[in-house]
């Protein structure tokens, strides 16, 4: 049962929840209809499902058949409106994976193929993965990944809502993930609790982006409306344990009826305020927010500025466990080398041996003693010698520090303290922006999520193409800063970085105008800019002139390039 259970959460890209009547009709309209489909169960997965009026008849396929010789099928999580899901197993590279198998001339076969080799041309991992897509032997297969160590939100909010930090990152990612994809062209329009994955490092990923909806023909007038609805919708669940309509859907209960729809901080108590009105404003656009005096968000791009503008939510101190009570040893007790006594067992005196009487016992016993003295006094002048000479080393040793120390500096070195960093916004000097939505990722104590610069075509100089690239920090209030170390995701000849101070976090003045810091380059993945004097000021701007060539990867093809992480500030 856990195996299929697992099964279940990662065959998601395909819409393995039973269609009703109501679901299986055009969805033009947009949001109004993608709300009917989301009362569905997924209880039903691989219930057999029933055939769509004029749908080609499913593949009779069982376990053990083999696609192209490679993908072996395992067991049949659904089989729905023509389609089936598989858990299946790569031969080649001893994987498991996840297939989508059509019919070739099901009326949808041509969409999924094209929706399939669309997401797999994105190649951004905060999705899962298209694999391959093919049309062979009268059948259209799309493989994906399979996560068995990722959870599906809807198995999290059974046991409760989201803590505070967990519903931000969980927003915040969803919400990033979704404007690159739009940037690309790319929609979701099932975007819903079982489509979204925690992996096991904490990580949120999204499934089904664009196959899930060609795979139920679901389409939208207003796609990015529809995407920025849902990721309300995930919030308001993560908050409050609910679903933000009347109807039950994925476990979790609608709304009372007739009230209509209500703020999460008005649902439970203890919501977070902030997260409370950003799921309002995502989920409504017809006047809901008025109350709460903010725009609605009408656009995923929309919905991660709303967040960066959020202070933002730090994740909850652990907890404080109080060592164990303090417990005297055996030894301390004096019975180390001894039994331990059991209770109600009486324990044996121990008798000395008797004293030695006779003239060689005494003999003996003065001869011992004076051997014990001996030994003690040469013990103590040795004891003695070594301290007296460690003494003398010490004394060398602190009055050569000391002299050294009013030699070089004249009085004690501040201490070197760490800045906190508030917040960031990403500068743009001329042209697009490159990863507005990221920005937080230098700062957030993850190595392994960055801001990224778009790929140039020459290099290092980014000019003509851009005079540079970068981001203002707030620290808070003014700082005197020394230096910044940086952490960079590509090595390579060369990355060069600027540190500037500026007067907000979006500047009044040019770079020009502004007053350098310091600057440094570097081949290597991590860079350390100095600062030439050290300047007060509560608004850095970290400018990027130069970037390595480096390979393709997920976000990008090879190019001229660069990503930022673990940004830190010194004073």
């Amino acid at each position: 049962m856990a195996e299929r259970s697992t099964a279940a959460v990662d065959v998601a890209d395909s819409g393995d929840e039973p269609l009703t009547a109501q679901a299986d009709q055009s969805t033009a309209d947009g949001v109004a209809q993608n709300r009917e489909r989301d009362t569905d169960s997924d209880e039903a997965q691989g219930s057999g499902g029933t055939q769509g009026p004029g749908k080609a008849s499913p593949p009779e396929l069982h376990s053990g058949h083999k696609l192209a010789r490679r993908y072996r099928l395992e067991e049949c999580v659904t089989r729905l409106d023509g389609f089936s899901s598989w858990r299946a197993v790569d031969e080649k590279l001893r994987r498991a994976v996840g297939v989508h198998i059509l019919p070739a001339d099901h009326t949808r076969a041509r969409s999924v193929l094209a929706a399939a080799r669309s997401s797999a041309l994105l190649g951004d991992p905060r999705f899962v993965q298209v694999l391959d897509a093919v049309e062979e032997n009268d059948l259209v297969y799309v493989v994906h990944e399979w996560l068995p160590d990722a959870t599906e939100l809807t198995t999290l909010l059974a046991a409760g809502p989201l803590e505070p930090h967990d519903a931000y990152q969980m927003v915040s990612q969803i919400a990033s993930a979704m404007a690159a994809a739009h940037r690309e062209g790319l929609a979701h329009l099932r975007l819903n609790p079982s489509a979204v994955l925690r992996a096991s490092t904490g990580q949120w990923r999204i499934r089904g982006l664009a196959v899930n909806a060609a795979l139920r023909g679901i389409s939208s007038d207003t796609p990015q409306r529809t995407d920025t609805e849902a990721i309300g919708a995930l919030l308001y669940a993560a908050l409050t344990q609910r679903w933000p309509y009347e109807s039950d859907a994925y476990g979790l209960s609608g709304l009372p009826k007739d009230i209509g729809l209500i703020a999460p901080d008005q649902v439970r108590a203890g919501v977070h305020r902030g997260l409370s009105e950003l799921s309002m404003r995502a989920l409504a656009n017809d006047g809901a927010t008025a109350s709460r005096h903010e725009s609605p968000c009408t656009t995923p791009e929309e919905l991660v500025k709303a967040i960066g503008e959020m202070p933002r939510i730090r994740p909850p101190e652990p907890a404080f466990t109080a060592p164990p009570e303090y417990q005297r040893t055996t030894y301390q007790q004096g019975s180390y080398g001894r039994p331990a006594p059991h209770p109600g067992a009486t324990q044996p005196v121990a008798t000395p041996p008797p004293p030695l009487q006779s003239r060689t016992g005494r003999a003996l016993k003065w001869a011992v003693s004076a051997l014990l003295i001996a030994a003690l006094g040469l013990g103590s002048w040795q004891l003695a010698d070594a301290l007296m000479e460690q003494r003398n080393q010490s004394d060398d040793t602190k009055q050569t520090q000391t002299t050294d120390g009013n030699d070089k500096n004249g009085d004690k070195t501040k201490p070197v303290k760490t800045l906190s960093i508030k917040g960031a916004r990403e500068y743009v000097a001329s042209g697009d922006a490159q990863a507005p939505e990221d920005v937080a990722n230098t700062y957030d104590g993850n190595s392994s999520t960055y801001w990224r610069t778009n790929r140039y075509n020459a290099g290092p100089t980014l000019a003509p193409y851009k005079p540079g690239v970068g981001i203002v920090y707030d620290l808070g209030s003014a700082q005197q800063v020394s230096a910044a170390s940086i952490g960079l995701r590509y090595s390579g000849d060369h990355t060069t970085v600027h540190l500037y101070a500026t007067d907000s976090l979006s500047p009044s003045k040019a770079v020009a105008g502004m007053k350098e810091i310091g600057q440094a380059t570097t081949s290597g993945d991590s860079l350390t800019v100095k600062a030439s004097k050290t300047v007060k000021t509560q608004y850095v701007l970290l400018w990027v002139t130069a970037v390595p060539n480096a390979p393709s990867d997920g976000y990008s093809s090879a190019g001229w390039k660069q990503a930022i992480t673990d940004v830190k500030f010194k004073g």
